[in-house]
């Protein structure tokens, strides 16, 4: 009975240092994911226009989304339309920069992951490296911390723009609505994402300078017992 107990505690305390170790990674992957939705949202901005043909346009960072009915043998017909920006578009600069700085976020993350694999491949090796450890969990914070940036002002710059600022983002001039029928401006999911995204990149690089840190602890203990090995041989 005390041996299977003394099984399970050891189990447990295997499960969660393996849980400990992970939680930088896990935590990159659900920002990834988040990230993804962010790229691929269709709602960086929201307008309702004063218009009989489109009521409201719904832009994301490539293209625009509208309603627009259509008349068919006497019928009339609603259907979502996507219209792909193209150089008749008057993309402002919010939105050129954010299309790049979400790139580079996402693009950054399997660094992450790539950095973050060897130092836990490295942490069961029989002799491991500390230091080399301790590299790899220092470049997966740093990653984080400036992809991190990268979505915050990405989201920040258009919420803050769209809002309480003015910008030059224009329809072309054969668009089915004019920008001067605008009425209403919403506010939408992508701003409240993006800080929670950097909200999980923060917490996945406390992890990596947590375990960097505990690592550290161990480099210099086994520092300090070679040391009085020493001493004692001598």
């Amino acid at each position: 009975m005390t041996i299977a107990v003394f099984n399970l505690i050891f189990r447990f305390r295997n499960t969660m240092e393996c849980i400990f170790k992970l939680r930088g990674l896990l935590s990159t992957l659900t920002v990834l994911v988040l990230e993804i939705v962010i790229l691929r949202s269709q709602c960086w901005r929201l307008w309702d226009f004063n218009n009989k043909v489109v009521k409201f346009v719904s832009l994301g960072l490539w293209e625009a989304c509208y309603p627009q009915e259509f008349n068919v043998s006497g019928t009339a017909v609603k259907i979502l339309v996507n219209t792909p920006f193209n150089s008749t578009w008057t993309v402002s600069p919010e939105f050129q920069y954010a299309q790049t700085m979400i790139l580079w976020a996402i693009f950054m993350k399997p660094i992450v992951l790539v950095f973050g694999a060897i130092g836990i491949k490295i942490s069961y090796m029989k002799d491991p490296f500390l230091n080399l450890q301790m590299y790899c969990y220092k470049a997966c914070a740093l990653i984080l911390c400036v992809s991190s940036l990268y979505t915050l002002v990405s989201v920040s710059w258009n919420h803050f723009v769209d809002h309480y600022g003015h910008t030059t983002f224009d329809f072309p001039p054969n668009f089915p609505v004019k920008k001067e029928a605008l009425i209403k401006k919403h506010y939408t999911a992508v701003f409240p994402i993006g800080l929670l995204t950097t909200a999980m990149s923060y917490f996945g690089m406390c992890f990596f300078l947590t375990e960097r840190r505990s690592l550290k602890l161990q480099s210099q203990t086994k520092a300090q017992h070679a040391c009085i090995l020493a001493d004692q041989e001598a």
